[in-house]
């Protein structure tokens, strides 16, 4: 539940269109909702400005269907990650508005998809084999309400690329930088912007990359003034990350759900 259905609840009571029983009943798992198997936190969106995203890996496409289902009842936006197109055609059959994007593999509903969207943020990939990251928080940034510039392939193996778009990594808010390999892109970005970064390292690389701690920890010990660093491949937490800062940044507080 987000401020706007609760504000447009509470109008309905005041015209007179909706009884306060019935607003009562509506408001009942305002809280969370027990589901026996996952307790849903319709109060989310609330106390953070997002609903719930729900991470599907570990779980059956059946309780995904049930948690999502459950969600659409008083929640405009909904985030799934991580998700295969079985679990999508499941979700389509119950919510035909369900879209899906194949590559960061994200099922969304979005019932307010013309919503103003705020400030910039600039997700910057080093090669097209860390696309499916930075699509993740590209998508994520977008529906929490931001509006989202790419830059990709743009690596230090050619970092004539990048510099050749200085003009769009200064007018960001805030940038996401989504690497693999040895991951230098972020502390590149962090030393020519004045924004914040945050650095996304992913498991694309060779051998001894580790499955991206290399790029990890190339990332953490960056001199870089700026960058704050997520997970290995962790598109979301960057992209939400992102988006807060993008949100204080743009003079915005509050529910963008």
């Amino acid at each position: 539940m987000d401020k706007k259905y609760l504000r447009s609840l509470l109008a309905n009571v005041q015209a007179g269109d909706l009884t306060i029983d019935e607003a009562l009943e509506r408001l009942r798992t305002l809280g969370y909702e027990d589901l026996g198997f996952a307790k849903v936190d319709h109060h989310r969106a609330l106390r953070q400005g997002f609903p719930e995203v729900i991470y599907c890996p570990g779980k059956t496409t059946e309780q995904i269907v049930s948690i999502i289902s459950r969600m659409a009842e008083s929640t405009r936006s909904i985030l799934a990650t991580r998700a295969d197109k079985h679990v999508y055609a499941a979700v389509k059959a119950v919510l035909p508005g369900a879209e899906y994007y194949a590559l960061p593999k994200c099922i969304v509903v979005n019932r307010d998809p013309e919503g103003k969207k705020e400030g910039l943020v600039l997700v910057v990939a080093a090669g097209t084999a860390d696309l499916a990251v930075a699509e993740e928080a590209a998508l994520t940034a977008e529906l929490m309400g931001a509006q989202v510039e790419r830059l990709y392939d743009v690596g230090v193996s050619g970092i004539h690329r990048l510099l050749a778009s200085q003009d769009r990594l200064q007018a960001a808010n805030v940038l996401v930088v989504v690497a693999g390999m040895e991951g230098a892109l972020a502390s590149v970005v962090g030393g020519l912007v004045d924004s914040p970064v945050i650095a996304v390292p992913t498991s694309v690389g060779y051998g001894a990359s580790f499955g991206g701690l290399s790029a990890l920890l190339t990332m953490l010990n960056t001199c870089a003034t700026g960058v704050a660093v997520v997970n290995i491949d962790n598109g979301f937490g960057g992209g939400y990350m992102a988006a807060l800062i993008n949100r204080v940044r743009s003079g915005g507080r509050g529910s963008r759900a």
